[in-house]
């Protein structure tokens, strides 16, 4: 853990920006009643039933020395997905970066591996090049 605090404390470098990953399965959910209308007095009443509606896996990323962050929705979480948010965060968020550290846990899916499964390995080594890329996985808590 304090491998990870000491990367939060570096200075914020537009050259190696410090971003951090974690994704989130989500339930969806639609109204089975219609809510009852604010009346004066009255906020607006939702009855707690409801329906499911299907998953989804929320990828967030932030950089929290830059104030930003990007949130999409997926249908799953994949190996697959999560390699295509690596190539999307190296060539289309941080393409000038000349090194993204990135934070994440130690998902299953989070893994270099991934990228070479999603694709081919002239692709999977220029995203996992040492000048384009570093991950830096914290060891789950024992």
């Amino acid at each position: 853990m304090e491998d990870v605090l000491e990367v939060y404390h570096r200075p914020l470098d537009a050259d190696f920006p410090v971003v951090c990953m974690d994704e989130q399965p989500v339930q969806l959910v639609k109204e089975t009643r219609t809510p009852l209308p604010m009346e004066s007095g009255q906020p607006q009443r939702y009855d707690s039933e409801y329906e499911r509606n299907g998953t989804a896996s929320i990828f967030m990323f932030c950089e929290p020395k830059a104030g930003t962050r990007t949130v999409s929705a997926h249908a799953q979480r994949t190996m697959t997905d999560w390699a295509e948010q690596i190539k999307h965060l190296l060539d289309v968020q941080y393409p000038n970066a000349k090194k993204v550290v990135l934070v994440c846990d130690n998902l299953n899916t989070h893994k270099p591996a991934a990228l070479y499964k999603t694709f081919p390995p002239e692709e999977a080594r220029r995203l996992l090049g040492l000048s384009r890329w570093g991950l830096l996985c914290p060891a789950p808590l024992s």
